[in-house]
């Protein structure tokens, strides 16, 4: 399913040039050079600890970075024109555009589904109430839970939390989802509603970076697959070219095991 095709610069909705981070003396990501062109779904494998997770805080203005530029629509984001990082509340507002689904749901449990995702229009955007609620319903019937709108996460299984943590960060109407392994924490039943839900998005149009360990939805879904090890993207290809033919040794063993 390969629904777009490699966009104009002009066209690129999220890039990173030259990204480095470092824990201590670790150095996580060592020079990252990544871009993504509007609708565009990319998927990113590789063992863990290889930096992947990393690359999604530091796009999600989550984390700074300690070197490197992140651009959205051309524009840097995180910095200043100086390179100095910037205050909470400009960050705050940047993040708007850059939808993050993690691995665990961090849903507030004294929340409804449709209240845990009203809350980002509310908290954030300063919506009020009475559209917050109606937009939440409109996304929890975009991601098949309509009729659990009122249950407490508490009431819903790990698969159904998690597609109500895609609603929250899809009601915002960002300009790129970043789903880090969103179906890691999950019970093998229930990994297929959540990857459905992904898919769906993709065939709207939703510009992805999927980090991901499900090879086959990798293959199915994105328009280009790579390869993260070590800090570094080893190997970047449309899937039928990463997964058949792979030109890298380090991707040919990865994928032995992964198979």
């Amino acid at each position: 399913m390969s629904h777009a095709s490699v966009a104009p610069v002009q066209d690129l909705t999220l890039q990173v040039k030259d990204l480095h981070k470092a824990y201590g003396g670790n150095e996580v990501l060592k020079g990252v050079e990544f871009q993504i062109a509007k609708g565009q779904v990319k998927a990113v494998l590789g063992p863990s600890g290889s930096g992947k997770s990393t690359m999604l805080r530091l796009m999600a203005l989550l984390e700074p970075s300690d070197r490197g530029d992140i651009l959205l629509h051309g524009e840097r984001i995180g910095v200043n024109d100086g390179g100095r990082h910037l205050p909470e509340r400009t960050l705050a507002v940047q993040r708007r555009d850059i939808g993050m689904v993690f691995q665990k749901f961090n849903l507030f449990p004294h929340l409804s589904a449709v209240r845990n995702v009203a809350l980002a229009l509310t908290a954030v955007q300063q919506v009020k109430r009475h559209t917050a609620l109606e937009r939440a319903h409109e996304m929890l019937e975009r991601v098949g839970l309509s009729e659990r709108a009122d249950h407490f996460p508490s009431e819903l299984s790990g698969g159904q939390q998690q597609r109500v943590a895609i609603a929250r960060a899809l009601v915002l109407d960002p300009d790129v989802m970043l789903f880090d392994e969103p179906t890691s924490a999950l019970d093998p039943e229930l990994v297929g509603e959540v990857l459905d839900v992904m898919e769906g998005l993709a065939r709207g149009g939703m510009t992805m970076i999927v980090v991901t360990h499900e090879v086959r939805f990798a293959r199915r879904v994105a328009d280009e697959v790579t390869l993260f090890d070590n800090g570094v993207i080893v190997e970047q290809a449309p899937p039928e070219d990463f997964f058949d033919r792979p030109q890298h040794e380090r991707t040919r063993r990865f994928l032995s095991h992964v198979h």
